[in-house]
């Protein structure tokens, strides 16, 4: 008989795509910036939807935004953002797309300014990843006194859809916080990478 794989209880019975981020991306450290602006664009995507919709429609805005370069993405045009308002396979919110435009001018300002914006993110969390021991997913915050700090400056640099829950989803989903609860199977992994 095969054993069970213990997983955080979000990710059970949602779905083999919703699995499979469980158990291959979430909560593992990045540090490339191509993928660092791919999470903040569905992130912000996924305010007040659930994660299964954006996962589901992940394909979509590889296509609908340039494999997530954000120095493409920055020059898209009025024309280009309408084009993609039209868009079944992305969220049609304007001021989503709209602010995926911005993010990108923003991102590029930060990667300017700090060499690139996993140097400028992974500061937020002195460089290593916050290594959370909680047992139930309950006890899992929605925010941080670390993503407070982190989407207050996002913010300040011109970034839109960062508030904190957002921001901390998006720490989470990079690994700059380990967030699989002390029974999954991934949280021993998560916790030896850096």
């Amino acid at each position: 008989m095969a054993k069970r794989v213990i997983r955080c209880k979000w990710a059970e019975g949602v779905g083999l795509d919703y699995i499979r981020y469980h158990d291959e991306e979430w909560g593992v450290p990045v540090r490339d910036d191509r993928v660092q602006f791919e999470f903040l664009i569905l992130e912000g995507a996924q305010a007040g939807l659930s994660w299964s919709t954006i996962l589901a429609k992940r394909e979509g805005y590889r296509k609908a935004f340039a494999g997530f370069d954000p120095v493409k993405v920055a020059r898209f045009t009025k024309k280009r953002i309408e084009k993609l308002l039209q868009d079944p396979s992305i969220v049609r919110n304007r001021l989503k797309v709209e602010s995926t435009v911005t993010n990108a001018k923003a991102f590029l300002a930060v990667q300017e300014e700090f060499g690139s914006f996993s140097d400028y993110i992974w500061a937020f969390v002195d460089g290593e990843p916050i290594r959370n021991r909680f047992r139930r997913d309950r006890d899992i915050p929605a925010t941080s006194p670390e993503s407070d700090a982190l989407s207050k400056d996002l913010k300040k640099r011109g970034f839109r859809f960062v508030g904190s829950t957002i921001v901390y989803a998006h720490m989470q989903a990079t690994g700059l916080v380990n967030d699989h609860v002390t029974g999954c199977f991934r949280y021993r992994a998560c916790t030896a990478m850096g």
